[in-house]
């Protein structure tokens, strides 16, 4: 394991249940990966490019619920810009495996 944070670092990020309302292969990507939109609630609505190719299609994604950090500054991604980081735990070869909650709940929760 790595070192400890503080509890206050803890707090600082901002991490929140979404909806996956669009997924499309992203084919300007270095790796394979597929451009996402989701909402968060309150008409809160972000891209984010994820490289889940592996284990997920686009048809897998949709309406899915994840969870991502939403308080990171924007990444240029290829040719879009990314909004908040979709979370999953990565395996061998770097297989990610989505976290999300374990029953349906509203958009927009945050994790703590």
């Amino acid at each position: 394991m790595e070192s400890n944070l503080t509890w206050k670092q803890f707090q600082d990020v901002e991490m929140r249940v979404g909806t996956i309302v669009k997924a499309e292969e992203f084919v300007e990507a270095k790796n394979p990966s597929y451009k996402l939109l989701i909402d968060f609630g309150n008409d809160i609505v972000r891209k984010s490019s994820a490289q889940l190719t592996a284990l997920y299609s686009c048809e897998d994604l949709l309406g899915r619920q994840v969870i991502a950090v939403v308080n990171f500054p924007p990444k240029q991604i290829a040719n879009i810009m990314s909004e908040c980081l979709v979370l999953g735990s990565v395996g061998e070869g770097g297989v990610v495996t989505l976290i999300q909650p374990a029953q349906a709940v509203e958009n927009g929760l945050r994790i703590g």
